[in-house]
This record gives structure tokens, C-alpha cells and sequence, in this order.
């Protein structure tokens, strides 16, 4: 296998489409470790998913054993709108290739599938079409497609190791505010669209628009998980699915009281 851009291209789609996303051990009050071997063996041998800094760490190994040159850079998810202080919130990879620069990245669970040429532009992959904005000489910002789970990031090119992100990472994988411990989130990209599990509600996303339905019981639960998202069950264990269900049903109960109230 030669590190040239077919192969860029075919090991970010696999990645995408075989690691879902998932903040299920945040959820189940497991610590993250974005430690290598930790990640190996939550990845890699386990098979599980992970949130952006371990799906990125991963993936730049990955790359990196195929003979890439990857550099981890610092992100800003919503930037745009709330500041500077958004910085470090989320990390994406950036690849030279031949005199080439890509970005990769595969923490945005619908996120695109294949890398996007860093140069300023509209890049359109199946149904959805993406742009990246040069901000500065070293700060760009990708925009997601309308109606994504984020509007926009910003990212800088200096180059920055896994270990730089674990303060923040602990802060949004343990605080009570954190959208990634109030919310059950698992994705996964598939030929033509991507399924958003948030809570219990599974949201697909197509060419033909949206749609979305409500998971019933902790059985269709269960196999949701495992059959639409790859999540392994065997390692969460019957009472960490059981748990999980529960907490995406409280959460589902507290987001329509809100939405009643705010009504």
C-alpha cells in the first residue's frame, strides 16, 4: 500500500464509516485516556468509537503506519460565533502529500468522508457540499453544509501532539454543562448518508433531506447501536447498554420538558 492519495482517500472513508463516533463512556462516567496505547486498545482491539480527540489521535496513527505525513492541529468548533475561547474544543489532521496539503478529520461524527484539499473552496462529497475559508496565512475555517450538527471550525496549522488536548478534554468529557456528557451522540457515515443517534432519536441525513424516528425500548436500543453503528455491545456490557438507555430516555423526558416550557 503506497502512501498516495487513493490510499488517503480509501483509509479516511473506511475510518469514517468502521469507528463510530461515540460519547458512550463519557456517558457511563468512563475516563478518556488519549494515551496511545489506550486508544489502541480502545480502537483497535476492542473496536470501539470515540469523540474527536480520540478519533483523531487514532487516525493519525493509522496514517502514519501507511507512511503519511500528519500533523494534529488545534481546532475551534464554532468559533465564528462565540470567540477565541472556543479554541482547543475540537482537533483536526492535516496531510502533506506531494507537494499537497489535505485536511483530515474524523471527529465531526457527520463530518465529510474523504479529505478536503487545503485551498479555499466549495468540495462537494454525495449530497453535501463543503467550503473551507482562509482566515489568516495559518488560521482557516471549514464550513459544514446547512442543517449539520455545527455551522463551522476554525483550525491552525501549527502543528500540536494529542497530549496538548487533555486538560480540555477532561473539561468537556467531565463537565456538567458539556453537551458531550448531557447528550448521548453516536454517528456513523454510510454510502450516501449519515445516521445521528442523539439521546434516543436517530437522525438520517440523505440527498433526499431528513428524517428522523424515535427508539422505542431498550431492545430496539440495543440493536440500533450494533447494527446501524458498529458499536461492539459485548464491551459496553449488558448493564452499560441498559444504563445508557436510561440516561437517553431522561434526556429525551428533560429536552421536551424544555421545549414545552420554552413553547
Amino acid at each position: 500500500m503506497a502512501p498516495d492519495r487513493e490510499t488517503l482517500f480509501a483509509l479516511h472513508r473506511s475510518w469514517r464509516r468502521m469507528v463510530p463516533y461515540e460519547n458512550i463512556d463519557i456517558q457511563l462516567g468512563r475516563p478518556i485516556s488519549l494515551d496511545p496505547d489506550a486508544l489502541t486498545d480502545k480502537l483497535v482491539r476492542r473496536r470501539r468509537g470515540g469523540y474527536c480527540y480520540e478519533q483523531n489521535a487514532g487516525l493519525a496513527v493509522l496514517l502514519r503506519l501507511a507512511g503519511f505525513e500528519v500533523s494534529m492541529v488545534e481546532s475551534g468548533v464554532m468559533r465564528q460565533a462565540h470567540g477565541d475561547a472556543m479554541w482547543g474544543n475540537h482537533n483536526a489532521l492535516v496531510i502533506d502529500l506531494d507537494g499537497s496539503r489535505w485536511v483530515a478529520d474524523a471527529g465531526i461524527g457527520d463530518g465529510f468522508t474523504e479529505p478536503l484539499p487545503l485551498r479555499e473552496g466549495a468540495y462537494r462529497q454525495g449530497a453535501f457540499t463543503y467550503r473551507l475559508e482562509r482566515l489568516a496565512s495559518d488560521t482557516w475555517r471549514f464550513h459544514h453544509h446547512p442543517g449539520a450538527t455545527i455551522a463551522s471550525y476554525d483550525f491552525r496549522l501549527q502543528p500540536r501532539e494529542p497530549a496538548d488536548f487533555t486538560a480540555r478534554s477532561h473539561e468537556l468529557s467531565t463537565a456538567a454543562g458539556s453537551p458531550y456528557v448531557t447528550t448521548l451522540i453516536v454517528a456513523r457515515p454510510v454510502a450516501g448518508s449519515t445516521s445521528l443517534l442523539l439521546s434516543r432519536t436517530v437522525r438520517q441525513y440523505s440527498a433526499d433531506g431528513r428524517s428522523s424516528w424515535v427508539i422505542r425500548d431498550v431492545d430496539e436500543f440495543a440493536a440500533t447501536l450494533s447494527e446501524n453503528f458498529l458499536v461492539p455491545l459485548d464491551d459496553i456490557g449488558p448493564e452499560g447498554v441498559t444504563r445508557l438507555w436510561e440516561k437517553a430516555v431522561a434526556q429525551d423526558d428533560l429536552r421536551q420538558t424544555r421545549t414545552r416550557e420554552t413553547g
